[in-house]
């Protein structure tokens, strides 16, 4: 990259660095990243507070233990793999849901709209005689002298 003539190199490397940062699609993928994590904290708080011990209560009383990380054999804590696979699995599976929920709010949206382009067909019709109505007239002046 070329320094700009009349200005130091700082100074074309920070009318570079604002150029950079003024593009809209920084500014869109910085307010995505805000976003997702604002999001994933919605569905961690969905997951391990509501949906996870909603499923697992009975087996871990059925267990004896309190906390699924307590599950161990012969010091090898499986407990906390299992707390980790289960917890994967279902944000898995809320995100699956949320995604399928939209496409199916998008669908409905797009035949909707459909709907609304859809041409009335006694209009059509109408246009279709009036049409016609002056090809015809149009031919019989053609033909009169």
């Amino acid at each position: 990259m070329a320094v700009r003539r009349g200005t130091s190199a700082a100074g074309g490397f920070l009318a570079d660095f604002r150029d950079f940062i003024m593009r809209g699609n920084v500014i869109d993928l910085a307010v995505a990243v805000i976003l997702g994590a604002a999001f994933n904290q919605i569905i961690q708080s969905l997951v391990e507070d509501i949906i996870t011990p909603a499923l697992l209560q009975p087996a871990l009383d059925a267990a004896g233990v309190d906390q699924l990380s307590e599950l161990s054999a012969n010091g090898i804590r499986y407990g906390l793999f299992l707390a980790a696979v289960i917890n994967f699995l279902v944000v898995a599976f809320v995100i699956f849901l949320l995604i399928r929920a939209f496409e199916r709010a998008k669908r409905q949206f797009v035949r909707e709209e459909e709907v609304v382009e859809e041409v009335d067909p006694v209009l059509e019709s109408q246009e279709r005689l009036t049409g016609a109505m002056d090809r015809l007239t149009a031919a019989i002046e053609r033909r009169t002298p």
